[in-house]
């Protein structure tokens, strides 16, 4: 079992969904249900599954949860992408906070690359 906690991509996942839900704080009040609502469960996938992976009793099953973050990862992109179109983020910070997100899918690739499976 690893420990999630010392983890440097659970940890800068974790503080990247607090900046989301601070982002997302300003939306207009109509989405909160729509892309509010989807930027904050996708970004909270991405420590959660980092997490529960770590339970997990195989390197195997483990890569893939790793995966699943991934993959949140960039449904988050997209939405910040999709969020300055409609104006709801200004340009500047959609990529302060793709740049950050990149980071995080660099370093969960390479963590899940050393994983024998």
């Amino acid at each position: 079992m690893h420990k999630f906690k010392v983890l440097g991509i659970w940890q800068k996942s974790r503080l990247f969904c607090s900046k989301i839900y601070n982002e997302t704080a300003s939306f207009p009040s109509e989405e909160k249900f729509g892309l509010t609502n989807q930027l904050r469960r996708a970004s909270v996938s991405i420590p959660s599954n980092i997490a529960e992976g770590s339970s997990r009793s195989s390197n195997k099953d483990y890569a893939r949860f790793l995966e699943i973050a991934i993959g949140s990862a960039y449904e988050v992109e997209t939405q910040l992408l999709i969020s300055v179109d409609l104006g709801f983020l200004t340009p500047e910070i959609a990529k302060e906070l793709c740049d950050l997100l990149e980071e995080i899918i660099k370093m969960t690739s390479k963590f899940r690359s050393t994983l024998k499976t």
